[in-house]
């Protein structure tokens, strides 16, 4: 009932009448610790939590005591915790308290994950951001911010009161973000080399990556150029930080992955089984960029995965037509259905599959765990296994009931199973 009544209020009315005035008490309960750290703001629609976490380790190995809050979890110093709430950035009490408990643990620094809901509701008002970071901006959140149009406007308003920025000059229309006011403007980019830290000389393969940045060459555990841009994005904004690029190195080399981020699970089955968090276009054309060079002739690659209800129900058919061009084996499955239908919400996936045979090559199971057993039973020795939706969460949403899921443990229960 609480659901269907705040549907009814205008976004407008909730923001004035409610985030607004919240996050003003909130600041004024707490002391406005926002104005006493030096806080990092990474947006975008895709990668915000892996740069968030390249920059705390990053910071942390220049020796600063730092704080983060991302998507997936919490860190306060050595203290980590895991983020339990579906949201990228909490409610202004919990973000103000958050801040509070990080400058009493002593943090200088902390990196703010900070979403355009955040943003558009102002509950992220009293936070200085000293940095602001972009990494890119594709469809997503259209059931709230109604066109992208809106949606690059509610990113925007973290560039406006910050004192400076790191830009991906890759992302479409990136001079909507380059203002006069920043004290620094840093940019970077795998593809143009006027950018302050461009990319070049990249080696892939699916358990890491290497590339040239600033004249030194670069180490990572985690695959993809998605996340060799993700740590530009880091590397960009810890040289406008001042930090030596060997410290830099060091960091990003000792990231051996990040939970529900191209994560992969070890078997004995000869299998490349990764879990990812993809639930955009974007997400799944990054995702793919990856996953089909790896392929081997005769092996075939089997997506699982949904889509979440009371979102942008437009991308839906887009994410099946792309995931029908690009799987061999296609399994539509529930994924956080909140409030709405979730057969309906498989129905509109499923309008954008095309070239699929139901039974042979394409597949409707609505248990998740079903899905996946399903998809195992399937695969076969050098075969990709694609599981993506729900990465690190550790629940699945019905309405208002919050349901245990934790996808990493599913799909190895299920291979324990089959071995």
């Amino acid at each position: 009932m609480k659901h269907f009544f705040s549907r009814l209020v205008p976004q407008f009315i909730k923001n004035v009448f409610y985030h607004w005035p919240f996050a003003v008490v909130a600041n004024v309960a707490f002391g406005f610790p926002g104005k006493k750290l030096r806080i990092i703001g990474v947006t975008g629609t895709n990668g915000k939590t892996t740069t968030t976490e390249f920059i705390t380790r990053i910071l942390d190995e220049a020796g600063y005591q730092v704080a983060k809050a991302s998507t997936i979890e919490y860190e306060i110093g050595k203290k980590k915790w895991v983020n339990a709430s579906k949201y990228t950035t909490p409610s202004s009490w919990q973000l103000q308290k958050f801040l509070s408990d990080a400058l009493q643990a002593g943090c200088e620094w902390v990196v703010l994950e900070t979403s355009s809901h955040a943003l558009h509701q102002r509950r992220v008002w009293g936070v200085r951001y000293e940095v602001a970071v972009i990494t890119n901006v594709t469809r997503e959140h259209l059931d709230y911010h109604r066109s992208i149009d809106r949606y690059r406007a509610a990113k925007h308003r973290l560039f406006e009161g910050a004192e400076n920025a790191v830009i991906n000059l890759d992302m479409e229309r990136p001079e909507e973000y380059l203002q006069e006011h920043f004290k620094q403007t840093l940019t970077f980019s795998t593809k143009k080399k006027e950018a302050t830290v461009f990319s070049s000389e990249m080696n892939l393969d699916f358990t890491g990556s290497e590339f040239l940045a600033l004249g030194k060459l670069f180490r990572l555990r985690l695959p993809g150029v998605f996340n060799i841009e993700n740590a530009l994005a880091a590397i960009t904004t810890a040289k406008l930080l001042g930090i030596d690029t060997e410290v830099m190195q060091k960091a990003l080399a000792k990231v051996s992955g990040i939970p529900g981020r191209m994560e992969l699970v070890s078997n004995a089955r000869g299998l490349d089984i990764i879990i990812d968090y993809a639930v955009t276009p974007d997400a799944f054309e990054k995702l793919y960029t990856v996953a089909l060079p790896m392929k081997i002739p005769g092996t075939k690659i089997i997506h699982v995965f949904g889509a979440c209800g009371e979102r942008d129900r437009g991308k839906r058919p887009v994410m099946g037509k792309m995931a029908s061009e690009k799987a061999d084996i296609v399994i539509l499955t529930n994924e956080d259905p909140y409030y709405e239908d979730p057969e309906r919400i498989i129905d509109e996936i499923e309008g954008g599959i095309e070239n699929k045979k139901p039974g042979e090559n394409f597949y409707r199971i609505f248990d998740r765990r079903e899905a996946i057993v399903k998809a195992l039973s399937l695969a076969e020795e050098g075969d990709i296994l694609l599981v993506t939706g729900k990465g690190a969460e550790e629940t699945m949403a019905f309405g208002a009931k919050r349901v245990p899921w934790q996808e990493r443990r599913v799909i190895e229960e299920e291979l324990t199973k089959l071995s």
